[in-house]
């Protein structure tokens, strides 16, 4: 099942999306990684979903990504004793401590972390911004405040308080419960919801002791300001955009998306754009055409990967929103503007061995009549570089390990194969150019570029490259 594009697709899975027959027209339809929601759904569905995959990955002999999203600290106000009030611009209204029901002058805010960290002039949020306040005095136990912009307010909705870094765990004690979970099932990339700084992955990377890689959600303005230091100390980064243009002005987020895309790319990390890209497709079987100009505009800019959520997870057209994902990536990059803005793009700074073998197998590959680029991998490094690159040809990364294969499932343009252990670079060129033909990317006429690290097996070697035919009679028949 060859995919024609590069960019990949995540589907989050739901009540929409729960058995084997639905999750395996997703992937057909083009899904490469599907989300698991740790904000929905009991540990049995979510563990049942997690078997349909590696059920369907087995089936079809292709490894398949499945991505753990952690729900993350949520920060809540109370209950009132109406359910619900409505609030008027310019009036006075208090956040405290004080657990009876709210009333038209106050509510419960119990998060003591958020008294701790306003001050006079914080902006308060509800309600994913429809209500707007302002503080004007505040304590340990307090916050009286103005409404800047009013609205009706009822139980248990969410607050945001975008301009305070909050001295919140980035993992609550469900979250603990949830990672723990997730590692031993066994997924291979896990996001972290509302970071704030480089310490809260370092915090989780403790905790997974290596069993998953760790994908960095931005979606705080802390989190952006903090980006270079988050990126450093992460393996992956989500663009999520829902929490991100409520806490932030919606103006602001596309040239956020734009900078988060271009940083991950030359640090050679993939990075996901997430939420509302195909909204409307919940409930009608087409999208609107600004959404899909928006898929468009996150391919254009170099994207790894583009996300679908509720589409996907709760809609009625679930299998339509992959299949209009798949069909805008294709034609998008056919189009040679494409070409044109991917290469300009391409800024990257090279100082290693590494990097240079990469770059040359790239433009080897641009410049003469090569088909693919084959790389062995054991980390999946040299795959991330390659992908880094973002080279005109297909990319195919051999690894014997089933963790790394199904990782770069998430990484622009990477076709993950299983291969067996090599300890020859023949045969490692052989290995390639039989799944260049496997592949369909090839056939015994055509030349292929292979890269591998000698000595094999040892992570972060990457320090040789040769042009091979696919004929493996011809390989056999070389002095090498």
């Amino acid at each position: 099942m060859k995919r024609l594009r590069n960019i990949k697709i995540v589907a989050t899975l739901g009540p929409a999306s729960d058995d084997y027959k639905m999750i395996r027209a997703l992937f057909e339809a083009g899904a490469d990684v599907f989300r698991l929601n740790m904000s929905h759904g009991e540990y049995d569905e979510i563990r049942e979903r997690h078997a349909i995959i590696r059920q369907i990955e087995k089936d079809l002999d292709r490894p398949i990504a499945i991505l753990a999203d952690l729900q993350g600290p949520k920060l809540r106000c109370g209950k009132f004793g109406d359910k619900k009030i409505k609030l008027k611009e310019g009036q006075d209204f208090r956040f405290d401590l004080d657990e009876a029901d709210g009333d038209k002058h106050r509510v419960c805010l119990p998060h003591k972390e958020i008294f701790a960290a306003l001050k006079v002039g914080s902006t308060l949020l509800v309600d994913d911004g429809k209500i707007k306040l302002q503080v004007k005095e505040c304590g340990k136990d307090f916050a009286n405040c103005t409404v800047l912009v009013g609205g009706k307010i009822s139980n248990r909705k969410g607050v945001n308080v975008p301009d305070v870094v909050l001295p919140l765990a980035a993992l609550s004690k469900k979250d603990l419960k949830d990672l723990e979970f997730v590692c031993e099932l066994g997924v291979d990339w896990l996001a972290l919801s509302f970071v704030q700084r480089a310490q809260d992955v370092e915090e989780a990377r403790e905790l997974v002791k290596g069993r998953t890689a760790i994908m960095a959600k931005i979606e705080k303005p802390a989190a952006v300001d903090a980006y270079d230091e988050i990126l450093a100390v992460s393996d992956g980064i989500m663009v999520a955009r829902g929490d991100l243009g409520v806490e932030l002005p919606v103006q602001c987020v596309p040239p956020i998306q734009k900078r988060l895309i271009r940083g991950a790319r030359a640090a050679g990390k993939p990075v996901i754009v997430a939420t509302q890209m195909m909204e409307s497709m919940i409930e009608s079987p087409v999208p609107t055409r600004a959404e899909v100009s928006d898929a468009a505009t996150a391919i254009y800019e170099g994207a790894d990967a583009i996300m679908l959520s509720a589409e996907s997870a709760a809609g009625d057209y679930p299998v339509e929103a992959v299949t209009t994902m798949n069909n805008v990536a294709i034609e998008v990059e056919q189009d040679r503007t494409y070409r044109e803005v991917i290469e300009a793009s391409r800024k990257l700074k090279r100082s290693t061995v590494a990097d240079g073998i990469v770059s040359a197998a790239r433009e080897i590959a641009e410049t003469t009549d090569i088909k693919v680029i084959c790389c062995f991998t054991q980390s999946g490094t040299t795959a991330l570089l390659t992908a880094r690159e973002r080279p005109s040809v297909p990319i195919i990364a051999l690894t014997p390990l089933t963790g790394t294969a199904r990782r770069l499932c998430l990484s622009w343009g990477v076709n993950c194969y299983f291969s067996d252990t090599v300890d020859r670079f023949k045969m490692a060129v052989v290995s390639a150019a039989r799944a260049a033909r496997a592949s369909g990317l090839a056939t015994e006429k055509d030349y292929i570029v292979v890269t591998a690290g000698v000595p094999f097996n040892v992570t972060g070697t990457t320090n040789i490259l040769r042009v091979a035919p696919c004929d493996e009679r011809l390989i056999f028949s070389s002095d090498q």
